[in-house]
């Protein structure tokens, strides 16, 4: 499968509406990216899409990457420096879980979905919305017809 077939046009429009609807709440950024394959450690896949993405240019690095390999079945909830030096140890394993569970169960979309409104609702926690919050990275699904590698 294609990775832009992962969701269809309406799904994608849903979990970019929930991605703006949760950064509503937050100062921090949510991205998702979907790729066909990844033939290594999710971690290490999604922190280099974290580089790629230039996610580490916000501000206050409040940036988290959802990242997900869709033909191999992989998936990696990723957090910028200043996410994982404010929170516990763990802080993702509830969403990991969330994802998990609804990749298991087919529900793609609605899993995305509700893994950034859990994202959002964490991080209003440590990064509340501010007045003069801009939004410092794209809300759109990112892509990459990949072969494993780059």
């Amino acid at each position: 499968m294609r990775a832009i077939d992962f969701l269809s046009r309406e799904e994608r429009r849903r979990v970019e509406s929930a991605i703006r609807a949760a950064e509503r709440s937050t100062s921090g950024e949510i991205r998702i990216h979907i790729e066909r394959k990844c033939d290594a450690d999710p971690k290490e896949r999604a922190l280099r899409t974290f580089r790629v993405l230039r996610m580490a240019r916000t501000a206050a690095r409040n940036g988290v990457l959802i990242y997900v390999a869709c033909n191999t079945r992989k998936f990696a909830v990723l957090g910028d420096k200043g996410i994982n030096e404010a929170v516990p140890h763990g802080f993702w394993n509830d969403v990991c879980d969330l994802l998990g569970a609804s990749f298991s169960a087919g529900r793609y979309a609605e899993g995305l979905e509700k893994a950034v409104v859990l994202i959002g609702e964490k991080l209003k926690m440590y990064f509340p919305y501010q007045a003069d919050d801009v939004n410092e990275l794209p809300d759109e699904i990112s892509f990459h017809e990949n072969d494993g590698e780059d």
